[in-house]
């Protein structure tokens, strides 16, 4: 099954309301987005993801869902989606859109009806109860510090509801079939007009019913095996791509071949984070080896950074502290005591070297890469902005009005642009560096293209090399293909390394990154710049 369209994609994240506005209001719509498809094409991205853009009650980034049907009128015509996943597919590029069928907002018509009617048909719709039990350990509320509880009092029903995220998205009954088939005709409705598939949120959670006792629960139908059945027959290929952030030992479960063929990989960004703070590939070799092997038809989705928080909920509390002391010296650069709410350009201090040495190493790991919009210049984040918000400022296309995202007046922007400081949009636009062949920009190209030139990392097994420098990473890719030697120096100082080598691998050209080191004996040693990379393998 390594012909599966998604097991070397490369996916390009956006905020449609973010990214480019085409109609002067302020906000971003889908007629910017179809204007640079061009631009996102010649970045090497074979597929976008877009977050939530159906109309919704304004809160949580467009989370809490009122219409499952519809586009949001802000963001365009229906008409104009359309034009957009055509127009996508002429470049070669596949569309993946949020399902978010955990929870609704608190103001959609089935929540409303479920509030005004005790015997309404949408009453099961969600959990209820008049006496919430005690909550378990890890069921607990996803925002902390922002919601006291997952059980909130609606004076109108006179009951509690259950919701693991805010207030205002109360949770699914997954129990109920009739929400399963609501669901249903939600994957079909949208499938229908050829989007390649889903990035299913909050996965994990669809499972959890807290009213039930443990042999109850083992009666209630699997919604994500329904989910998977009902939109592989509907399209063989679709792509169901879920946000399970989930200890080790939890992995695998959702990751059987029946339930989702791609994860977000959060267990081994992590790691990656970790590494980068501490300039140890330590933390990359036990990120790799805590990993589940995918399903055939399976792929992981690699990422340094997301529209949310970095969670690091699995490190050890030193190695928490240890990362929040490099990367999030601020208090207001930290949220929720787990993540961090930054950019990963000024994380890095803004040092373009040690940002390729970042991005090459997100696309050596072994799975698709993922970037988010802004990325690939190196953008930074507005610690002004509540929350999350931080790292979700509009795109910047250039030094003219508003960075080139809105020709609007200022005060009209969704969000404000970047004007001050290292990152404002006068110094990181993508206009500047596509006039510069040593960029950011140009190099995470040159990187989308050498990624799918060699598909020996989507298809072959990833092993670790014996390297004589901890701060050195030194992976192996070995396949039908060619063996591939991919090095990175995480240290910011000239590291001298020696490797040995496989027994059945012999001399090496470098293909990215610098010289060819010379081999002898089965070992080759070279000295790699600060933040030095090398990808070595036979020439094509």
């Amino acid at each position: 099954m390594n012909d599966l369209w998604w097991k070397d994609a490369v996916i390009y994240a956006v905020d449609v309301e973010r990214f480019c506005d085409g109609n002067g209001d302020g906000v971003g719509d889908f007629k910017g987005l179809t204007s640079r498809l061009s631009y996102i094409a010649d970045l090497g991205v074979t597929c976008i993801w877009l977050l939530p853009f159906y109309p919704s009650a304004g809160d949580d980034n467009g989370y809490c869902i009122t219409d499952y049907f519809r586009v949001d009128t802000r963001f365009g015509l229906f008409g104009d989606f359309l034009d957009f996943v055509q127009q996508a597919g002429e470049h070669g590029i596949r569309v993946v859109v949020d399902l978010v069928v955990h929870h609704t907002s608190d103001q959609h018509p089935w929540f409303q009806a479920a509030r005004y009617n005790e015997k309404s048909r949408y009453r099961d719709y969600y959990v209820w109860t008049e006496n919430p039990p005690p909550v378990e350990p890890g069921q607990g509320t996803i925002f902390p510090g922002e919601e006291e509880t997952v059980w909130t009092y609606d004076e109108v029903a006179r009951a509690f509801y259950h919701h693991r995220f805010y207030h205002f998205e109360p949770g699914l009954n997954h129990a109920n079939p009739d929400v399963r088939d609501e669901i249903a005709r939600i994957l079909d409705y949208w499938l229908s007009f050829g989007i390649a598939g889903f990035r299913v949120d909050a996965a994990s959670h669809m499972l959890e019913n807290p009213l039930a006792t443990p042999s109850e629960a083992e009666e209630i139908p699997d919604v994500l095996r329904q989910i998977y059945k009902r939109a592989t027959n509907f399209k063989p290929d679709v792509l169901l791509l879920g946000e399970v952030d989930e200890n080790p030992d939890q992995l695998e479960k959702f990751f059987d071949g029946s339930r989702l063929n791609m994860m977000f990989n959060f267990l081994l960004n992590n790691y990656l984070i970790l590494a980068l703070a501490q300039e140890s590939s330590e933390p990359i070799h036990r990120g790799l080896s805590l990993l589940p092997q995918p399903p055939l038809n399976g792929q992981w989705a690699n990422f340094l950074r997301n529209f949310d928080e970095a969670d690091l909920e699995r490190l050890e509390p030193k190695e928490l502290e240890s990362v929040f002391k490099a990367f999030a010296p601020q208090e207001n650069m930290r949220i929720y005591g787990r993540g961090l709410r930054r950019r990963l350009a000024p994380m890095l201090g803004g040092d373009e070297r040690r940002l390729k040495m970042a991005y090459s190493l997100l696309f050596a790991m072994p799975g698709a890469p993922l970037l988010v919009y802004g990325d690939e210049i190196g953008m930074g984040e507005d610690l002004s902005q509540p929350g999350r918000n931080a790292v979700r400022s509009p795109m910047q296309w250039d030094t003219g009005l508003n960075a080139g995202f809105s020709k609007a007046s200022r005060n009209k922007l969704v969000q404000p642009v970047i004007r001050d400081g290292p990152f404002s949009f006068e110094r990181v636009n993508v206009e500047e560096q596509c006039n510069r062949p040593d960029s950011l920009l140009s190099f995470i190209k040159q990187l989308t293209r050498f990624r799918r030139a060699h598909k020996e990392i989507q298809s072959g097994g990833c092993g670790i090399l014996e390297s004589s420098s901890e701060h050195v990473l030194a992976l192996h890719y070995k396949s039908e293909y060619t063996p591939l030697i991919l090095l990175h120096n995480l240290k910011g100082s000239k590291t001298k390394v020696e490797i040995k080598l496989p027994l059945d691998v012999g001399p090496l050209i470098s293909l990215l990154g610098g010289s060819t080191p010379e081999f002898s004996q089965g070992r080759f040693r070279l000295e790699l710049e600060a933040y030095g990379i090398r990808w070595l393998g036979r020439a094509k």
